[in-house]
């Protein structure tokens, strides 16, 4: 975390954050991380590796307790906050969180579960000024932060990352496409997850730029806030660009023509975590007139290959690799594929993560003898650009921005009482990339806006199904595995 606060330090008087109507300098942000740190320290001369949770709104507190928790020399463990209690426990106790920092609207939600489990619980406007001691000095190699991502497990894993590995991630994107001090950022993306942490808030930060955060997504904010001329990067997924066109062609012939005017002032649109759908990229160059630069990354290895800044973004493709960043494509043997042929994409280089939290077995599972990590993504090189062609299991399903794990669905289906047996899948979906269904074998009475409802008590709510459709047995195979290309087809 080095560069964000030698930037901090270098651009003082400039404005770094603006949420909620104010407007916050580098100076003001880096000193109230400082005090933060100290509070967190509490006459401790360093937290040395204990990990601090925090469920904070996105804007000013949120970077405060971020930065602050790398300063007093925790690891940083963002909470979702839209996640339903079952699974902000989940992450607590996977973690084992000894400080939970929270929002003051959180408190009625995770106080109860702090005092049990003798978290300290901490709101973050309710701390006086303190006296700034001295913070300890952090090695690069140390664990800064774990997020959590759905894999082909049941339970989402905890990846790590070291403060190595973050500065790795942003030097390679900064660089690639060219951010600087007068970049203006609009994040609308949620900040448990790698894209808006890092490519939009960290990577803007560390060169001196200004974010700017929304309180909740609407396209009619986010057009009026286009429209002043003052953001210039814009960062999303699919889904948020589906939504913004439909909402642009709602609008009368002037107000287009303002609003075209505006975008096409800006130097970077952005489009990644899940596939972009061509008609997107072609529809949204209509309304705006920028080519989306497409690129490719993961919780584990930050962004890995990209469409170019400077030069042509191929529809359909992610680019080439970054820099500092290695690929290749093998076959199921773990051997290198020759060009024009089908492989797994295994990445190598700084940027990649640590390890599994607590999960030696799946770490090792996912790398190489020689140290490629394994994606699990398949992909081509066409013309030099690689394309994805999918995910080499059916269970990880891409909806909205998201990889989700079907088998963690279905586990939580299965616990309803009137439940006897699930499949969830993803189909094909212009808006979501995939839209998550369940095909479901029930007892008699239980109805499918009943089991939705439910559904959205268990689960954050873009883990949840879109559409059931309620069957007397699934398909199997001689073994007796769902076969789930099947349920596919049993939806289309």
């Amino acid at each position: 975390m080095h560069a964000i606060t030698e930037a901090a330090l270098n651009q003082s008087d400039k404005i770094a954050i603006i949420a909620s109507g104010k407007s916050f300098s580098y100076k003001t942000l880096l000193q109230a991380s400082q005090q933060f740190a100290t509070h967190l320290l509490d006459g401790r001369n360093d937290l040395d590796g204990a990990r601090v949770a925090f469920m904070v709104d996105p804007g000013f507190d949120y970077v405060k307790v971020q930065w602050g928790i790398w300063q007093a020399g925790a690891v940083a463990v963002p909470l979702c906050v839209t996640h339903p209690l079952p699974s902000l426990q989940y992450v607590l106790e996977d973690t084992g969180a000894t400080i939970l920092v929270i929002s003051p609207q959180y408190h009625d939600l995770l106080a109860a579960h702090a005092l049990e489990h003798s978290i300290q619980l901490i709101v973050v406007d309710r701390l006086p000024e303190t006296t700034v001691v001295v913070l300890p000095q952090l090695d690069s190699q140390r664990n800064a932060m774990i997020l959590y991502t759905s894999g082909t497990t049941n339970k989402p894993k905890g990846v790590v990352t070291t403060h190595a590995n973050i500065a790795a991630q942003i030097n390679s994107i900064t660089s690639a496409w060219q951010y600087a001090p007068t970049d203006h950022a609009l994040c609308v993306l949620p900040l448990h997850h790698v894209h808006g942490i890092i490519n939009v808030v960290s990577a803007t930060l560390s060169i001196g730029g200004t974010v700017e955060f929304v309180a909740s997504f609407s396209v009619e904010d986010i057009f009026s806030r286009f429209l002043k001329g003052n953001i210039n990067v814009f960062m999303a997924v699919p889904t948020i660009y589906f939504k913004l066109i439909a909402g642009f062609e709602l609008l009368d012939v002037e107000a287009k023509q303002q609003l075209k005017n505006a975008m096409k002032k800006f130097r970077l649109m952005v489009c990644g975590s899940a596939a972009l759908p061509v008609s997107v990229m072609q529809q949204w160059e209509q309304v705006s007139g920028h080519v989306l630069l497409e690129r490719y990354g993961m919780t584990e290895i930050g962004m890995g290959i990209s469409n170019p800044y400077i030069g042509f973004r191929k529809p359909g493709a992610i680019g080439t690799p970054l820099p500092g960043v290695e690929v290749r494509l093998v076959d199921e043997n773990m051997q290198p594929v020759i060009t024009g042929e089908a492989g797994e994409i295994q990445i190598k280089g700084e940027n990649v993560f640590k390890e599994y939290w607590n999960k030696p077995d799946a770490t090792a599972n996912e790398f190489t003898s020689d140290g490629w990590f394994k994606t699990g993504d398949v992909a081509v090189v066409e013309e030099g650009y690689y394309r994805i062609l999918g995910r080499s299991s059916v269970d990880i399903i891409k909806s909205g921005g998201y990889k989700l794990s079907a088998l963690e669905i279905e586990e939580v289906l299965r616990s309803h009482d009137l439940v006897d047996d699930c499949a969830v899948v993803g189909i094909a979906d212009e808006e979501w990339g995939e839209l998550v269904v369940a095909a479901v074998v029930a007892k008699a009475g239980l109805e499918q806006h009943q089991l939705n409802q439910w559904m959205r008590t268990q689960m954050p709510t873009y883990k949840t199904p879109r559409k059931y459709l309620m069957v007397k047995e699934l398909p199997r195979n001689a073994m007796g595995k769902v076969v789930k290309n099947e349920i596919k087809t049993m939806f289309q």
